[in-house]
């Protein structure tokens, strides 16, 4: 079938316009005003964003086979007990599924590209919210369930994931309506400031990490004596923070490509691997919070405070909702600069 179709075009890094340009990767670009279908058809060549698409497409489809299982096995939906460990699977299944989304439509126009990633961000921040509900519930050392910091933890973490989203989408084009004009492939800060925007986004998302762990840390690497939470679980944990921190480092060093420039654009490269070792740390850590929570389950029963809707799904629910709303609110100027320049074409093809 795909024989017969024409596969979509593949350019180099000089055919494209700036706002596409990858660290140190020179060829495998998509053409810049591809359609919907030719997005899809690029699945099945070999581009510069492929394996970026498929490593997340197809973990989505592992992590909805743990959530079903979860709900139907441990009947969740009959225990308030299971539901943050529901909300942790859910956010892992949405934050890979909108990143390969991404991947896959953003050669569709720069306009496109910037809501494209709009949406990767505000999945992302909903990854680390789960995160955060899921440690309240399950990871907590004994020593610090319900106290000031557990009982606030959540709340904050809501607030920074909103902050995250915020943040993130900011680093691409700076306010939305302040800093619009009618190209958006010059406003700020994406183009004039590269590295910027970049360590705005490391920050955005690496704050709400480091936040949420911090009981984790703690328990793993402070804590001594009794109440430190000691368990099988605890290997799960270290590994899942050493594969979270090499993937902030490729995020961050753009290591291997920027070595050996041209040498790993279709395969390989930091953005590559960043996407397989973030998912094999999500996997781990879903592993070991399911772990803590068959172990600890009756201490933390009869301990700790009691799982509501409010405080798992609800807040979830909230803050997806926040999230679209800024998503929304960010990409209206595209969409309006959009049908303003459809809108300018047509009254000049009337004129002539």
């Amino acid at each position: 079938m795909l024989s017969l179709m024409k596969l979509p075009r593949v350019v180099t890094i000089n055919q494209v316009p700036k706002v596409f340009h990858e660290h140190s990767i020179i060829s495998g670009y998509r053409y810049h005003h591809s359609s919907a279908t030719d997005c899809i058809l690029s699945l099945f060549q070999l581009t510069n964003e492929t394996i970026n698409i498929w490593t997340h497409f197809l973990p989505t489809w592992y992590f909805l086979w743990k959530l079903v299982s979860v709900v139907l096995i441990q009947a969740a939906w009959q225990h308030p007990f299971t539901w943050p460990l529901v909300v942790l699977i859910i956010s892992s299944c949405i934050y890979p599924l909108a990143s390969s989304c991404a991947h896959t439509f953003n050669s569709m126009s720069a306009r496109v590209r910037h809501m494209c990633f709009y949406l990767d961000y505000g999945a992302i921040s909903l990854y680390s919210l789960g995160t955060a509900i899921s440690y309240s519930a399950y990871v907590f050392p004994d020593k610090w369930v319900n106290r000031f910091f557990h009982q606030c933890f959540v709340p904050v973490a809501l607030l920074n994931a909103i902050g995250c989203t915020g943040l993130a989408c900011y680093s691409r084009l700076g306010l939305p309506f302040r800093h619009h004009n009618q190209d958006v492939l010059k406003r700020f800060p994406k183009c004039q400031s590269p590295r910027f925007s970049k360590v705005l986004r490391l920050v955005a998302f690496a704050y709400p990490y480091l936040f949420d762990h911090i009981p984790l840390f703690y328990r793993l690497f402070l804590c001594e004596g009794e109440g430190c939470t000691d368990n099988d679980a605890n290997v799960l944990h270290y590994t899942h923070i050493a594969l979270a921190f090499l993937t902030g480092f490729l995020f961050a060093t753009h290591l291997p490509e920027r070595l050996a420039p041209g040498s790993f654009d279709f395969i390989g490269n930091s953005h590559q691997l960043f996407h397989v070792f973030g998912i094999l740390g999500t996997r781990f850590q879903m592993m070991a919070v399911e772990q803590d929570m068959v172990l600890r389950r009756p201490w933390l029963l009869d301990h700790s405070r009691p799982i509501t809707f409010a405080n798992s799904l609800g807040v979830t629910l909230l803050c997806l909702m926040v999230n679209l709303s800024i998503l929304l609110l960010f990409s209206l100027p595209l969409l309006s600069a959009k049908v303003g320049q459809q809108k300018k074409h047509k009254r000049q093809i009337k004129a002539h």
